[in-house]
């Protein structure tokens, strides 16, 4: 019987709760570096728009350039490097 509404319950149960494993299985560095990728390589940009593409890398690029350079002159300033 598969109008059944109860095994419609069950498997809309299943699937709820082995999607929270695979969810909370995950690890922090491994998802976090997987984001990381995404935002840097431009994932987020319109398809088919390769100007704007490689806009965003390039100021991605650029602003994680900036906030090395801007750790390294807070280090040098107070003396810590």
């Amino acid at each position: 019987m598969p109008n059944d509404p109860r095994e419609t319950g069950r498997a809309a149960e299943s699937k709820a709760a082995l999607d929270r494993v695979k969810r909370d299985s995950e690890s922090l560095l491994g998802s976090s570096m997987g984001r990381a990728a995404d935002h840097f390589s431009g994932a987020d940009a319109p398809e088919g728009d390769k100007v704007e593409l490689w806009g965003r890398r390039i100021g991605r690029a650029l602003s994680l350039v900036g906030v090395i350079v801007l750790a390294w002159w807070l280090g040098y300033q107070l003396k810590i490097w």
